[in-house]
């Protein structure tokens, strides 16, 4: 039987490549249950050609594709002028989860970025994923000192609700 450690030796960590979208848009289908397609070519087009550092990983163990993580750098976001990289979308395939792939992956991102003066890696995570947010704590991510706010587009505002319910009392 392979042991943990000897398998996360075996774990090759490369830059993602533009040859890799149809590896990445199956493991993704695989885990979220349906494909994404032009969803992926944007993200791998944003990641791999729009941006002059490249930080997006994949993972192989034993040469199969076993996970991937889409990442950025930005020099100056929201206000602030310090770079910081974000991490998109980081996926292991099921069968090699809890096998130090995900990890692997952290471990070189954060080499990678270390070598480039960046110094923040920063994402979003749902509350109701605890596996994810597990995973994020295990790597040592901290809640960010922001609030990331949502204005939900489709609800109507309190003032078209109150114009509304002036319109409609006019009526009856």
């Amino acid at each position: 039987m392979t042991s943990v450690s000897e398998r996360e030796d075996r774990i090759v960590v490369r830059n993602l490549r533009p040859d890799d979208l149809e590896a990445v848009i199956a493991l993704d289908a695989r885990n979220v249950g349906r494909r994404r397609d032009e969803f992926f070519k944007v993200k791998l087009q944003q990641n791999l050609a729009e941006t002059g550092i490249k930080v997006s990983l994949a993972a192989e163990l034993d040469g199969l594709f076993v996970g991937f993580l889409l990442a950025r750098v930005w020099y100056g976001e929201f206000g602030t002028m310090e770079p910081v990289a974000v991490l998109d979308t980081v996926d292991v395939h099921p069968d090699f989860q809890r096998q130090g792939v995900g990890d692997a992956m952290l471990r070189q991102i954060r080499l990678n970025l270390s070598g480039l003066g960046v110094d923040r890696l920063r994402t979003e995570v749902g509350w109701d994923n605890p596996r994810l947010l597990a995973f994020f704590q295990r790597e040592e991510f901290q809640p960010a000192p922001r609030l990331c706010l949502e204005l939900d587009l489709t609800r109507r505002s309190r003032d078209d609700e109150r114009a509304a319910g002036r319109t409609d009392d006019r009526r009856r």
